[in-house]
């Protein structure tokens, strides 16, 4: 079953790589011509851009530190510049943070955590609301975190929980103009970001052994739940985190 999105304008932040990538090439696939934000790797964005192309899509690269918001002004001008002032989807995975434990995090440790991971989501939310006058959908990408203690995760976790309690606020300022607002937690996908980790294979054995599906969840996997958000049969579904995990949470 594919979900059609021909006509509509996506941007992703965070899209050049890993889970980020995965939806902005989903969404290219069903129609969508998408904007792949990133702040470092220019190859990266392009391989992204090339991917949805190849799949017969449109897709623009913008480069912009979306923990700025002069940057976040730009891209968003950008965006306008080159595809005109409606803007159908949004997606906020950009994500970044210190892994640490708490009592050894700094406060420049916590504040930019939760600047990149959390507080990112108001401004972008704030200039997608101007390009969607006819409705439109904003997902954020969280995690696990926000619910389960994991080592090392404390200032991450919190970002995120902050995270999804401000897409329920958004939600419900946004539904009367049309603009749905969710979320999307992934359970434990191997990407860069477990390189950060000492205990990676570790952390990947253990998941699997506990996920009741009996593989790890991938980006693709994360992807297909924002297509289905971003889609018609997901009009009543507002100010939800729905979390892609293969059951792993479900157990103690």
């Amino acid at each position: 079953m594919e979900l059609e999105l021909t006509g509509k304008t996506a941007l992703v932040t965070g899209g050049s790589r890993g889970i980020g990538r995965a939806i902005a090439v989903r969404l290219g696939e069903c129609g969508a011509r998408v904007a792949i934000n990133y702040v470092r790797n220019t190859s990266a964005a392009e391989e992204t851009a090339a991917r949805i192309r190849e799949a017969g899509g449109e897709a623009l690269v913008l480069r912009a530190n979306v923990g700025k918001p002069e940057q976040i002004e730009q891209m968003f001008s950008s965006l306008r510049e080159a595809w005109g002032p409606r803007l159908d989807i949004l997606v906020s995975n950009a994500a970044s943070g210190v892994i640490k434990p708490a009592l050894e995090l700094t406060w420049h440790h916590w504040d930019w955590t939760m600047g990149i991971n959390a507080a990112t989501l108001l401004p972008l939310a704030q200039r997608a609301r101007e390009m969607m006058q006819e409705g439109g959908h904003i997902v954020a990408v969280s995690s696990l975190g926000a619910l389960r203690a994991i080592p090392m995760y404390a200032a991450v976790g919190a970002s995120k929980a902050a995270l999804e309690a401000l897409v329920r606020h958004l939600a419900v300022e946004l539904a009367p103009g049309g603009i749905k607002v969710n979320a999307v937690s992934a359970g434990l996908v191997e990407t860069d970001a477990l390189k950060h980790f000492k205990n990676r294979d570790d952390i990947l054995g253990n998941s699997k052994i506990k996920t009741p599906a009996g593989r790890l969840t991938e980006p693709r996997d994360v992807a297909n739940i924002v297509l289905f958000l971003v889609s018609p049969l997901a009009d009543m579904v507002i100010g939800q985190t729905v979390t892609v995990d293969g059951g792993y949470s479900v157990l103690a």
